[in-house]
């Protein structure tokens, strides 16, 4: 892509770097990047990482994805990094080997201290590690490896020591009173910079591999994904939590949609017959459309999902966007089953702490029968038996699991009693596609009887949402 006039290549490289990950960046913010640099100091990396992040980025969550792209595209150094400053070697022993030792001690202390000297050779020092600790021979040549680099180091290990040199303690004075408050913000503190050198690590270990294979190919593997991007069945606690953040923002983005909708169905569709009826008095010619009159009554739903172990994130997920949405439907209810179902409604009020309600359906709902694996024939006939009366004609039905049955009859009739009622019925799969029917999986089986579609990340669970849920 040729730069336009006025703004350098290297920023529309970086531009299309973004676009090629998911991040929505038009024109008119690629011209703003381009305002912004001619206004920064160059020379001031973080400066320039700031202003380009206001210019270029609509949604906080996309900011892991931008750091990382961003240090690919615009590198602290090139090759080894050296301060010239403070010493950055990594101590050794006697016989000339690194001393883990001496380094994990070194590094307490460095994270312990809250002085921009400390966090500059803690950079410095993260960068030593991974050019001596996390370098490795392959076929193409040396290598680099954060896991390698902090593997020996394994920073977390050193949560206690460093919390006790933020709070002040040491061998001399092992018990100093301290108020919870003030752990609290301790502990918090000695986490975040254990992630922090991580991150460093990571960071230098994406720098050094780019120069030696390409800061594109780095980038295919080595950028995380968008938070809606991450599969629902293989994230980390720390994706769910940025997957979380991202709920708010993504059900605003499906009310508005649905809103629309709503709006436009106001004013009804043409009534075929009527008007071919009246068109009678115009020889045959339909010059006066007859609407049907809209139905603007706002639809219930109900909501039955799997919250056994092997599809929680995805449930715990899905219905926090649902809790969320709540205001678009005339009514909500949620039943929650693993071998068998239970109303769950009630944990889902307007004031309720959402991560507390997920804990009380496991602890307080009666949701096993049997051994506690997953059994969705007697689950949906649980349901079909009890809490029948919960659908209707006016009545949505999501279904939520991955129809895994632990080789258990599937029992069709009572999701097709289920299905016959509604108005709408629809299962959302949190599982590849490629994989239902592999296994113990029934997904094939129940989608003979009712629609099923895959929802494997947050972004494929708003596009299905948004065109399946009525006006």
């Amino acid at each position: 892509m040729q730069a336009p006039h006025g703004i350098p290549g290297h920023l529309v490289g970086f531009v299309d770097a973004l676009r090629r990950r998911g991040i929505s960046v038009g024109p008119s913010e690629t011209v703003d990047a381009g305002r912004v640099l001619s206004v920064l100091d160059l020379l001031d990396r973080e400066a320039v990482r700031e202003g380009l992040a206001c210019a270029l980025l609509r949604r906080p969550t996309h900011r892991g994805v931008f750091d990382a792209l961003f240090d690919l595209w615009f590198p602290v150094a090139s090759g080894t990094r050296d301060s010239g400053q403070i010493d950055t070697a990594l101590p050794r022993t006697d016989t000339g080997d690194i001393d883990i030792d001496a380094l994990r001690e070194l590094l307490v202390d460095l994270l312990s201290d809250d002085s921009a000297e400390a966090a500059e050779l803690t950079q410095m020092l993260a960068a030593q590690m991974v050019e001596e600790l996390g370098q490795y021979k392959s076929s193409n040549g040396p290598s680099f490896s954060a896991y390698q680099a902090l593997r020996d180091v394994a920073p977390e290990t050193l949560l206690r020591k460093i919390l006790d040199g933020l709070l002040g303690r040491s061998d001399d004075a092992p018990d100093r009173p301290t108020d919870d408050y003030e752990s609290e913000v301790a502990k918090r503190t000695a986490a975040q910079r254990i992630a922090d050198l991580r991150k460093m690590v990571e960071s230098e270990t994406r720098r050094r591999s780019a120069e030696k294979l390409g800061r594109e190919r780095v980038a295919s593997y080595g950028v995380p994904k968008l938070a809606e991007e991450v599969d629902f069945l293989r994230a980390s606690d720390t994706e769910m939590a940025a997957l979380r953040r991202n709920v708010t923002p993504l059900a605003r983005l499906l009310a508005s949609r649905l809103a629309v909708r709503r709006s436009r169905s106001r004013h009804g569709s043409i009534d075929l017959r009527r008007t071919l009826r009246k068109s009678m008095s115009t020889g045959g010619i339909p010059i006066d459309l007859v609407e049907r009159k809209p139905r603007r009554a706002r639809p219930e739903l109900v909501v039955l999902c799997d919250v056994s172990g092997s599809v929680a994130g995805f449930s715990n997920f899905t219905l926090l966007l649902v809790h969320a949405l709540r205001e678009q439907f005339s009514r909500v209810r949620i039943f929650a089953f693993i071998d068998s179902t239970d109303e769950v409604t009630q944990f889902f009020d307007s004031g309720s702490d959402l991560g507390a309600a997920m804990s009380r359906i496991i602890r307080e709902s009666d949701l096993v029968t049997y051994d506690g694996h997953s059994d969705y024939g007697h689950a949906l006939t649980t349901f079909d038996e009890k809490y029948a009366h919960a659908v209707t004609s006016r009545s949505s039905v999501l279904i939520l699991g991955d129809a895994r049955t632990n080789y258990r009859e599937p029992k069709l009739p009572a999701l097709a009693h289920i299905v016959s009622v509604a108005k709408h019925a629809y299962w959302l799969n949190p599982e590849p596609k490629s994989q239902w029917g592999s296994g113990d999986s029934a997904a094939k089986v129940y989608a003979d009887v009712i629609a099923m579609h895959e929802c494997r990340s947050a972004q494929q669970l708003a596009t299905v949402v948004s065109r399946l849920l009525p006006v």
